[in-house]
């Protein structure tokens, strides 16, 4: 799934092991959500939005999830 984490991270000069110990999780789930080879659950999208003061749609493009939620 598309996003901009990358983008906010660097805005706030964070490294991927600094969110990761932010939100709960492992620099490698940062780095694999980054390049859209894994989507975050809906907790750990929420903690990133949250962690970064922004809504979860300001984060993570959700225009390619159709109506059955593929």
């Amino acid at each position: 799934m598309k996003n901009n984490i990358r983008q906010l991270r660097k805005e706030r000069k964070l490294s991927q092991e600094e969110l990761a110990l932010a939100v709960g999780t492992t620099r490698q789930t940062i780095t694999s959500i980054e390049v859209e080879r894994y989507t975050a659950s809906l907790v750990l999208a929420y903690k990133i939005a949250h962690y970064f003061g922004r809504q979860i749609e300001e984060v993570f493009d959700f225009g390619e999830i159709d109506e059955k939620g593929r």
